[in-house]
């Protein structure tokens, strides 16, 4: 394997997590993991609080640590779709490296047409999309979204159905945990594991880290 783990869904204490962000980061620094992004949850009522912290997290690590990159980030989630355009041009403008919306999972009651929207917006990853149409698939392959294979207990649930499609119409992936608690991240060879179980080849595996370093890349120009 030629590319570390690299995670760019997780959650930290400023919504749902149960770690500070420098904890996560020691945590997963330990399990040889090459970048992090924290993406809490967020609407309209906590956007800005979550980006500046987790930007201030990432300026202070980044500082002191080169051996593990902390990338501030946010989920939008369960936003009504009408809505989700404006709070990603919002999430950019405030500073969020990485962009995901919490996707049609088949275990929450997510508002239905949040797939189309979030791929009609500037977002990097469509995470756990649930039972996402061809067409939308189609989308995100035309936007250069990723779509994501979750290792969250039942956001796992659709992942063949996304690996499936996603491969039929070249769609990009990532591989990502959905991390809020210390048992939750996944190291290189569980996420191999994952990818697998979902009918994908060690060659997929291999390019969902590419895909993701790429995002990386492109958003710290």
């Amino acid at each position: 394997m030629s590319f570390k783990m690299i995670d760019l869904h997780t959650h930290s204490i400023f919504s749902d997590g149960e770690l500070i962000p420098f904890e996560l980061c020691r945590r997963v620094e330990v399990m040889e993991y090459g970048a992090i992004a924290i993406t809490d949850h967020a609407d309209t009522s906590n956007l800005e609080q979550i980006i500046t912290g987790l930007t201030k997290a990432a300026q202070a690590w980044n500082s002191v640590n080169s051996s593990l990159k902390l990338i501030p980030g946010v989920e939008l989630t369960h936003v009504p779709p009408p809505l989700i355009r404006p709070l990603v041009e919002k999430a950019r403008q405030l500073g969020a490296k990485i962009v995901v919306v919490h996707g049609e999972t088949l275990v929450e009651p997510v508002s239905p047409g949040t797939n189309r929207a979030a791929l009609e917006a500037d977002i990097d990853i469509l995470a756990h999309p649930g039972l996402i149409t061809e067409e939308e698939v189609l989308l995100a392959k035309e936007r250069d979204i990723c779509l994501e294979i979750s290792g969250r207990r039942g956001h796992s649930f659709s992942n063949g159905h996304v690996a499936r499609l996603a491969k039929k119409f070249g769609a990009k992936l990532v591989i990502d945990s959905d991390g809020h608690a210390p048992g939750d991240f996944l190291n290189l060879e569980f996420a191999r594991k994952v990818a697998l179980g979902a009918g994908l080849t060690e060659e997929d595996f291999k390019k969902m880290l590419k895909n993701a370093w790429e995002i990386v890349k492109k958003r710290q120009k």
